[in-house]
């Protein structure tokens, strides 16, 4: 029974926003897990789909729910920008050389 729920699980939708397994065994929530996970972005344990904390928990689905992107992390910023690192020295230079140079 449980694999053939697993198997529900997995092929009902084409969809993968957020999915809850309820389960009091462990050992079963271990491999209903392991079996499911890649049917959604979030997923609960013993806990409603709709728990998630705003600002806290990264967000997003995956099949044709997204590309599980975390709307909530800071690596999401990067697939829209071009990082750059800026360094700004307020304290004008005596020198420009090092003192490896001097030898």
């Amino acid at each position: 029974a449980v694999v053939s729920t697993q198997s529900t699980g997995d092929s009902t939708s084409p969809y993968g926003l957020t999915g809850s397994i309820f389960c009091k065994d462990r050992t079963i929530l271990d491999e209903t897990h392991k079996a499911l996970r890649h049917t959604a972005g979030n997923i609960y344990f013993n806990d409603k789909s709709t728990g998630s904390v705003v600002g806290q928990q990264p967000f997003g689905g995956s099949r044709a729910s997204g590309t599980n992107d975390k709307a909530v992390s800071l690596n999401l910023i990067s697939k829209w920008t071009s990082p750059q690192a800026i360094k700004e020295n307020l304290v004008p230079l005596a020198s420009h050389t090092y003192p490896y140079m001097e030898q």
